[in-house]
């Protein structure tokens, strides 16, 4: 096994083109499509019954996500049927209502800080109008709000803090472009069968185990390689924080690359040549990460059906490990259901792969 990984190694040396180029396209794409995060989106909102309105948008565009214009209500319901928005909004005292063309990402992130804004501020409510001086109470609740008395944590559901543009599109690429690099050293068990190789390897010393194992070590390592030297590059390269939990990356990446190297090896198992397999895993590839939301997250998809889809794709459990590692700082514990149905699908394409191999004669 040791001489079947070093002379992929030394293979890899000598034309590592294919692994450049796939590297640097998903860290261009990643950084491309996750900058747009970096920059306030701009809501069209009108007024509703409320003469609070400039005070309720200037309290809003404290965020750093979001611009909020305050325009009449025709103008922001002719931005929408124009497309030069996707949604605004409607603001009263105690309540909003969002205007939108269509169910998108800033869609669903405009509604949860809303919804947050104004839970927030009706609880403010509450507390002056209870107290029996309220000026005082307003003042106090101003004071708390800049310097709370001990620091509180609000634990957060998987629904709301699992977005994160800039995450969503790093994780997503390099989840999708690891099939790739799997895949193209994966293939080299069908090109070597091709071309009389296998048979030669057989005859050897060496056992069918250790050509396999050889194989699914040396394309495992460079699909984590790719993937730590992306994350590498945005860490410190971008300044990307991931939520101070970065040294999480090394451990939830492992399950779901096992079951990509696992896929490649089905696949490998049922197609003939290796130019059926080119063809064959751009649309795996490309499906897989639209159903296991590398391009978007999985909370805006409506469909029942493909929300079923979406759990038998590997890609599904990776994102959830992602994100729930990272962004929500899951603990290990919590992160045992995805990392377990990872292995299993591992486990199964993994067996019945090598399977197919052994039956068919190249």
């Amino acid at each position: 096994m040791n001489g079947i990984l070093w002379g992929k190694f030394r293979r890899f040396v000598r034309k590592p083109g294919a692994f450049l180029i796939t590297t640097i396209i998903c860290a261009v794409f990643a950084f491309l499509l996750g900058s747009s995060s970096f920059t306030k989106v701009e809501i069209p909102v009108f007024a509703k019954n409320t003469s609070n309105a400039e005070a309720i948008v200037q309290e809003l565009n404290k965020s750093d996500s979001f611009q909020f214009n305050l325009i009449a209500e025709k103008a922001v319901l002719q931005q929408i049927e124009d497309g030069k928005s996707d949604l605004g909004a409607a603001l009263a005292n105690d309540s909003y209502t969002i205007y939108r063309a269509a169910d998108t990402e800033t869609t669903l992130a405009v509604n949860r800080y809303l919804e947050k804004y104004y839970q927030n501020r009706f609880e403010k409510q509450q507390i002056i109008n209870n107290a029996q001086d309220k000026k005082e109470a307003e003042t106090k609740v101003e004071a708390m709000e800049k310097e709370p008395l001990l620091p509180i944590t609000f634990a957060k559901s998987q629904q709301q803090s699992s977005y994160d543009q800039s995450l969503q599109a790093l994780f997503g690429f390099t989840l999708f472009f690891s099939i790739y690099t799997v895949a193209n050293t994966v293939v080299e068990i069908l090109r070597d069968k091709q071309n009389g190789i296998w048979d030669r390897f057989i005859l050897s010393s060496t056992s069918k185990t250790q050509l396999y194992l050889g194989h699914l070590f040396f394309s495992f390592f460079l699909g984590y390689m790719q993937i730590m030297l992306i994350f590498l590059i945005f860490r410190f390269g971008t300044g990307v924080d991931f939520h101070g939990n970065f040294a999480v990356v090394f451990g939830v990446v492992i399950p779901y690359l096992y079951a990509i190297v696992a896929l490649t090896i089905l696949l490998t198992g049922l197609v003939k040549t290796v130019s059926q397999f080119n063809a064959f895993i751009p649309l795996v590839a490309v499906s897989f990460a639209m159903l296991g939301g590398a391009y978007w997250p999985m909370e805006i998809v409506k469909s029942d059906f493909l929300l079923l889809l979406a759990k038998f794709v590997p890609v599904t459990y990776g994102m959830e490990l992602l994100k729930r590692g990272i962004i929500e700082g899951a603990a290990p514990m919590e992160l045992l259901f995805p990392v377990g149905i990872l292995m299993l699908m591992g486990t199964v394409m993994l067996g019945v792969g090598i399977r197919l191999i052994e039956r068919r004669h190249v």
